[in-house]
């Protein structure tokens, strides 16, 4: 076998990485557990507060050393496999829009004591009231104003053409009233920017309805302050002049004489203790004067020195190691340090670490300040434009351009510092310090640094639309549990893991040992997802573990495909070794083409897709490339290791009873399309007509709904309460552990379109009458729970978590990515009618699970349309065209070999030939599955209905839709030979 060195060597080196990488999640799981038990009190609750204390607390604090690198449980976090919101929770923020410096700026920020008297009432009177905020301020204005007219604050020249002295109330107060809309619109838009570039996984960013209220989760937070700093955040730029080490060289000594006292009186304390107990009645003081002459030599270097300079890693200013970063703040953060230092100076650091010698390090700033004033001598507000570009060296940068004001400040700024550094300052990091080679008398700049071509767009992109239109706080954080609870969790693990031991029972049991060839191979693929995933920083997901679910389907079918080549072979009477040569040889394109439309599927849904789309997108992507180098590379080494006796070699790929099953099949499958066709069209029109008329059950991420936070006296089992509820109501229900395992949120859909009084008592009644038929509890409306009681703490109203925008781009991906499958098999099959009959085939395999979920709830069994169902439905697609390829690519095979002669014949021949590798792979994936359908529990229900019906649908389409469309879309070909054999019936 060629090149087999090479595959070990890839091989050895992958796992290697692979090991490494997912040796941090092994790690973070110890600390997280560490937490719980750390966080959990004598009753079993677990205050997730506490917990999140815990891991702050070793935040930045080395708690992992591989082989003498040390590693800070900040680098674990960032390095570690991680998890969607779905899987593992995270914080939940509510943020609140300030709608009164929309109105105060609206007014041009006037002075009038009325004006300002009345947005003071209004704002205090929002803190207990649920009218809008513009309904509060005229009540205010009219008590206060004495019949003035609102045109007499807001007629400014910059309301101009809008408003005017003649303008009613009521048109000031629309415009007001949009104004305030459109600065909360502008707010959410942003901060889902902001979130999705916080690094986590499918975050959750909501519009709490009928208020200026924003409700964001984000999944595995590990750093609560950095998403306060994130959320809150103004994109606040400054331009400071740097003052230079040596200007306040003698301040930082008289700082490191402080600390050497200090570190000297600790060490002679602790000598002192320790000589009383050694010496037990020796001449201590001798023995003591003795040690501290030792410890006083001059030319102990590091007795003499304090972290500030010993831990420095540069001569010219302040340059530490990052995992030095947490004692260097301790110190300068003491006040007793903040007195020997000049008042006109601050510490800050650099945004981004520079690598020296494999080590990371950042470098402490000091900022020139005045004494009086924190304003620096230019702001950001200054910056008209921003855009990413490229310096003179060709590397990413980001252009500024600034209004008349700022580029005067900017010029003088600039004159007086020729030769000095100014740092370019967001949100109090600095992004780059570059010295001064002579004045700017423009406005226009540039900002270079270390960026990478991301980090540059980011910073233009907050630059030029990251201020927020009006200042947000937070009103509201919880740490939050998983959408899919633990229990349901275990179950779905359990059910899978039973799944796949099926499958090697009958991947053993039919193929011998060419079984065993075929699970390592599988071992190695879904080994080698976890560890890239892990060290590319991505989250698994569920929509993930879909995805999974297919590579897992695509690695057996590869071995499926190759190992009935060879079986094919040996039936032709060829020799062991010659078969599996063949064997190989005839599989790779079929395996290749599969591979290649499904790993195009997802690179465009990875492109243009967003939340649960991408997620799947991601670990499609990954699966496919590992299954494809496991199943085809891997397993020839390991069957080239099994064959080096020869054709006497004692490797088989078949049982005995397996031996001749499927093998010599010669069904006339195409003279039955039309009855084919016939039963598709009914069941996908009569379930269309189902879910037209009754409608499909949408889960709250595309409704939206009204949430109710929930605290038990006793924590409870979030899966047992969804399933309850579900049972209550008609809408769907989430259920999430927040703040704690024994409070909870419940979300429902239920009358989500109905906003009166009456709607919102029958729906809180209903979880309440709910919760306590689930859980025998007992409601109480106090302050303090007894024992056997529930309280309802408050509820809110939220809109949908799967915006328009999420809706919009996952149907484009799906478009092109119709589009990519259709032109790839339109290039390897040379024939357009190849391309059309797989699309419409996907088509119909969509349509048919939408229509089967539709007629199975108008049966009783209804199941929930939710993100889960869009990675169960990506993950049919993917199936499907696998399927179908592989079928395509023997017809392709059967044409080379005997041209276009008698086309039905062929058609026919390849499904047979290919009937054993369709039913065996779909019987493999399908016993996953089933499993999972079965005893994985109600909340994974919907997902694994899903799943089974589009497994079986798109087993079915490949051999009854697909071909046999390309059949009739054949139609030359097919008269053709019609001509050339009159006496034939064309089927």
């Amino acid at each position: 076998m060629r090149n087999q060195g090479v595959i070990v060597f890839l091989t050895v080196v992958v796992t290697a990485l692979c090991l490494y990488y997912l040796s941090f999640t092994f790690v973070s799981n110890n600390i997280n557990q560490k937490a719980v038990e750390y966080a959990t009190d004598e009753t079993g609750n677990v205050e997730f507060a506490k917990k999140q204390a815990y891991l702050d607390s070793i935040y930045r604090e080395p708690v992992y050393n591989f082989i003498g690198a040390k590693f800070t449980y900040k680098e674990i976090k960032e390095t570690e496999l991680g998890l969607g919101l779905d899987l593992q929770g995270g914080m939940h923020v509510t943020l609140e829009v300030s709608p009164v410096e929309i109105v105060k700026g609206l007014s041009g920020n006037s002075k009038d004591v009325v004006f300002n008297a009345a947005l003071d009432e209004a704002s205090e009177a929002s803190k207990t009231s649920n009218e809008k905020f513009v309904d509060l301020f005229y009540s205010a204005w009219q008590n206060k104003a004495a019949g003035q007219k609102l045109s007499g604050v807001f007629a400014t020249a910059a309301n101009r053409g809008r408003i005017s002295l003649e303008t009613s109330d009521t048109d000031i107060l629309k415009i007001i009233d949009t104004e305030v809309e459109n600065a909360i619109e502008r707010s959410f838009n942003i901060l889902r920017t902001r979130v999705d570039r916080f690094g986590t996984s499918q975050p959750n960013i909501q519009r709490i309805q009928g208020s200026g209220r924003i409700q964001i989760e984000l999944p595995g937070v590990d750093n609560p302050e950095r998403v306060r700093n994130l959320l809150q955040g103004v994109a606040k730029l400054q331009f400071w002049e740097v003052a230079e080490v040596n200007e306040f060289l003698a301040e930082l000594e008289s700082v490191n004489s402080l600390l050497v006292a200090e570190s000297q009186a600790t060490k002679t304390e602790i000598a002192t203790d320790s000589l009383a107990t050694e010496l037990e009645g020796e001449d201590l003081a001798s023995e003591l004067e003795r040690q501290l002459a030792e410890t006083t030599e001059p030319d102990d270097f590091s007795s003499q020195v304090s972290p500030i300079f010993s831990l420095t890693k540069s001569n010219a200013g302040l340059v530490y190691e990052i995992r030095d970063t947490v004692a260097i703040n301790r110190i300068f953060a003491r006040e007793d340090v903040k007195s020997l230092l000049p008042r006109n100076i601050k510490f800050l650091w650099s945004v981004k670490p520079q690598k020296s010698d494999n080590l990371e390090l950042l470098e402490l700033h000091a900022i020139k300040i005045s004494r009086t004033s924190d304003q620096a001598p230019l702001e950001g507000d200054v910056v008209t434009d921003a855009r990413q570009t490229l310096d003179q060296t060709s590397r990413p940068a980001v252009s500024m351009q600034m209004n008349a004001d700022g580029a005067r400040k900017w010029r003088k700024l600039t004159s007086e510092s020729i030769g000095r550094r100014i740092a370019v300052v967001l949100d109090d990091f600095v992004y780059t310090a570059p010295m001064v080679q002579g004045e700017i008398p423009s406005g226009q700049s540039e900002i270079t640094g270390n960026f990478t071509m991301e980090e540059a767009k980011d910073l233009a992109n907050i630059l030029k639309s990251g201020s927020l239109p009006a200042p947000t706080k937070i009103v509201e954080e919880a740490i939050i549990g998983p959408t899919l609870g633990k229990e349901a969790q275990s179950q779905g693990i359990i059910s899978m893991v039973a799944g796949l031991v099926l499958v090697v029972m009958f991947m053993v049991a039919y193929y011998a040992k060419g079984g065993f060839v075929a699970i390592a191979a599988l071992v190695f693929n879904i080994f080698f997802i976890l560890g890239i995933l892990a060290q590319l920083g991505a989250a698994l997901t569920l929509p993930g573990i879909a995805g999974i679910v297919l590579t897992i389907g695509m690695s057996i079918d590869a071995n499926v495909l190759i190992f009935e080549r060879i079986k094919e072979e040996i039936r032709n009477g060829a020799g062991l070794i010659a078969a599996i040569n063949e064997g190989y040889k005839k599989a790779f394109s079929a395996i290749l083409d599969s591979n290649v439309t499904t790993f195009l599927t997802g690179a465009i849904l990875y492109a243009l897709g967003q939340g649960p789309v991408k997620g799947f997108a991601i670990v499609l992507m990954i699966g496919i490339a590992s299954s494809f180098f496991s199943s085809v590379f891997i397993t020839r080494v390991i069957v080239h290791w099994s064959t080096k006796k020869g054709d006497k070699s004692n490797i088989s790929f078949s049982t005995p009873w397996a031996s001749n099953i499927l093998g010599n099949l010669n069904i006339d499958f195409l003279s039955k399309r039309k009855i084919a066709y016939i039963i598709s069209s009914s069941i996908i029109v009569i379930g269309l007509a189902i879910a037209a008329i009754n409608g499909l059950k949408f889960g709250v991420d595309f409704t939206g709904g009204r949430s109710y936070i929930v605290e038990f006296s006793q924590p409870v089992v979030e899966s047992d309460l969804k399933v309850g509820l579900d049972g209550e109501f008609d809408g769907s229900v989430e259920v999430k552990t927040f703040g704690g395992n024994n409070i909870v949120k419940i979300t429902t859909s239920y009358l989500i379109n109905e906003d009166d009084d009456e709607s919102n008592a029958e729906v809180e009644n209903k979880v309440k009458e709910g919760i306590a038929k689930i859980t025998g509890l007992a409601l109480t409306t106090g302050t303090e729970i007894g024992d056997g009681q529930f309280v309802i703490r408050g509820s809110s109203k939220v809109g949908a978590t799967v915006a328009d925008d999420i809706k919009k781009s996952s149907a484009e991906a799906m478009f092109f990515a119709l589009v990519a499958i259709f032109l790839y098999i339109l290039l390897r099959f040379r024939k357009w009618q190849f391309s059309l009959g797989s699309i419409i085939a996907l088509v119909h395999d969509v349509f048919f699970v939408i229509a089967a979920f539709a007629i199975a709830s108008a049966l009783g069994a209804t199941f929930e349309i939710d993100q889960v169902f869009i990675a169960a439905m990506l993950t049919v697609v993917g199936y499907s065209i696998n399927d179908t390829v592989i079928v395509f690519d023997r017809i392709r095979e059967n044409i080379e070999y005997r041209g276009t002669s008698k086309l039905v014949t062929m058609f026919n021949d390849a499904i047979n030939q290919t009937m054993a590798r369709t039913l065996i792979t779909s019987f493999t994936t399908l016993i996953v599955v089933l499993v999972l359908l079965i005893f994985g529990g109600e909340v994974l229900r919907g997902f694994s209905f899903a799943l089974f019906i589009g497994i079986l649908v798109g087993t079915y389409s490949s051999i009854y839709i697909a071909s046999p469309i390309v059949v009739d879309l054949m139609k030359k070909e097919l008269a053709a030979e019609s001509l050339q054999d009159p006496a034939k019936k064309t089927a």
